[in-house]
């Protein structure tokens, strides 16, 4: 008798163990980094792209086809940064749902964002099939536990012909370029963030961003994941040579 095999997983990264031990580690250690740090988070988003952060996930939502009249879903909405700058386009706050684990994060978005929010992590969305038409995934690919999970589930509450835009920080292939942004997350960002803020998760999450960055799997990988999960029309846009724009599409069945 034949054993089953498991189904495929691959994590974004490997265990961290500088910030936690084990896999099943993962989730809480992430979790209770942003609650702590969540106060502070749209200032370190602002010092990291140098203040055009906003313009830049408008724009890279325009690229993968937002319109008016969409249903968009932004998984790990954080403060809500990539669901305003839907907003904005689709002019409607009840066309945006924002979903993320952080209660602290969800806190603050509820300061700035009109979109509903609801409490919650990419693995186990809490929405019934084929209810989106667009989902984003604005730099938090990284922070999941697995990779064919979460996929998996973007594509069952996907409509058919919809959608999935991932947003990431890649590891450039430059090495001059990769020194850097090494520099850049690794001291000067958490020295800004300590002397601003005075606070600790604040200038370790900088530094656990460009850990996570620089252990990424690569691009690949993730190309190759999304189309294992069912999804067509893969590809990947690179801006400046670290900044990637994930599009992949729902099939949509035979008529």
């Amino acid at each position: 008798m034949s054993e089953e095999k498991s189904p495929p997983r691959t994590a974004p990264h490997p265990v961290l163990t500088g910030y936690y031990r084990s896999d099943e580690e993962r989730a809480g250690f992430v979790t209770t980094l942003f609650d702590s740090s969540a106060r502070h988070y749209d200032r370190l988003c602002q010092l990291m792209s140098f203040g055009s952060g906003q313009w830049y996930r408008r724009q890279a939502l325009l690229r993968a086809g937002v319109t008016r009249g969409m249903r968009v879903l932004d998984v790990a909405t954080g403060t809500g940064l990539v669901a305003r700058s839907a907003l904005e386009i689709l002019g409607d706050p009840r066309a945006v749902i924002g979903l993320d684990p952080s209660a602290g994060m969800l806190r603050e978005a509820r300061r700035a964002c009109a979109a509903p929010l609801v409490q919650g992590q990419v693995e186990t969305l809490p929405f019934p099939k084929e209810r989106f038409d667009v989902l984003t995934f604005g730099y938090a690919l990284r922070h999941v536990t697995d990779l064919e999970v979460a996929f998996t589930e973007c594509r069952r509450v996907l409509k058919p012909g919809g959608r999935l835009l991932v947003l990431e920080i890649s590891r450039a292939q430059s090495r001059a370029v990769r020194g850097i942004l090494r520099m850049y997350f690794l001291h000067v960002l958490p020295a800004i963030m300590w002397i601003s803020t005075r606070s600790t998760p604040a200038r370790m999450l900088s530094q656990y961003y460009w850990e996570t960055i620089d252990a990424c799997v690569p691009p690949d990988t993730i190309l190759n994941v999304l189309r294992r999960s069912g999804f067509v029309d893969v590809h990947r846009t690179v801006f400046g040579g670290f900044l990637s724009e994930y599009v992949a599409v729902k099939p949509t069945p035979p008529l």
